[in-house]
């Protein structure tokens, strides 16, 4: 028989999914697979690889382990239209985690991990004009709707950024409850969070060359000595400056998110804006209303 996930973690991008990720897999009583956003439902060239070879991520699970993986591909529309379609044919009993971070902060880290990867050249501004997943993205209610019409609000857990970096514990408290997990899951508060642009490396030919040539490997081992590794690595390390964000551009973000905030706030029983996003969510956990 096939071996598939019981869980998801959906997203949203840049909103601590990968922090989350490390925690989970660090749990006996959980299996996630690697790599950790396999993307199979959402990429098509990884669905083309087909069922089995899905399957196989998910071989080496412990028995009686739940098993989960982590693909914010998922929850990026327009561009991964079919996700939910392939999903619910192959899955139809599945639960999902989404994490969710005030929408204008994760723009602006969505841009800065654009930026860095070369994908954007422009400033932020011009971005939001040219590039509209930067604003797509984190429209919440646009991406969890299709999950919630297919599988039904039961099966998602809404989780925010602010909670899980206050309450750490009580949030994976909730979602031990929410997978059904018999042994408490443990926050481990001595893992360092993780942030996969913070550790990318700026694109240079030379790093490549230098990388990549075989016949280098063996002297640039013997003459680079280990403590000089971190500094010329720095070298390399991508430009990671924070966009100045202006007052009136913030605003007009603002506008956008807002209502999709609403829409957002309406599932959760609560009044949602930017303005209010942190301190609503970081007070306590939220659930969806009229279940």
């Amino acid at each position: 028989m096939d071996a598939r996930p019981d869980f998801v973690l959906i997203g949203a991008m840049k909103s601590a999914t990968t922090t989350l990720h490390h925690q989970l897999s660090r749990q006996p009583a959980l299996f996630l697979a690697q790599p950790k956003e396999p993307n199979f439902f959402s990429d098509d060239e990884n669905f083309a690889r087909g069922l089995s070879w899905y399957s196989e991520l998910f071989r080496k699970a412990p028995s009686g382990a739940l098993r989960g993986e982590s693909s914010t591909h998922y929850t990026k529309l327009p561009t991964y239209p079919r996700t939910v379609e392939r999903m619910k044919t192959a899955l139809p009993n599945l639960n999902f985690l989404y994490v969710m971070r005030h929408p204008i902060d994760r723009l602006v880290s969505h841009f800065r991990h654009e930026r860095n990867v070369g994908a954007i050249d422009c400033g932020i501004e011009e971005a939001v004009e040219t590039h509209p997943r930067l604003l797509d993205y984190g429209r919440y209610a646009y991406q969890l709707e299709p999950y919630l019409e297919v599988y039904g609000r039961a099966n998602v857990l809404p989780i925010f950024f602010d909670r899980l970096v206050h309450h750490p514990q009580k949030e994976f408290d909730r979602i031990g409850r929410f997978l059904g997990v018999r042994d408490r899951l443990v926050w481990d508060a001595s893992l360092k969070p993780q942030n996969v642009t913070d550790e990318r490396l700026k694109r240079s030919p030379m790093r490549e060359a230098i990388v990549k040539a075989p016949l280098l490997t063996p002297l640039r081992q013997k003459i680079v000595p280990k403590l000089l590794s971190e500094p010329i690595k720095g070298f390399f390390k991508e430009s990671l400056e924070m966009p100045v964000i202006s007052t009136e551009f913030r605003s007009r973000l603002a506008d956008v998110f807002d209502a999709d905030l609403d829409r957002l706030g309406e599932w959760l029983g609560i009044e949602l804006d930017c303005e209010n996003f942190s301190a609503v969510t970081r007070e306590c956990s939220r659930e969806w209303a009229n279940l």
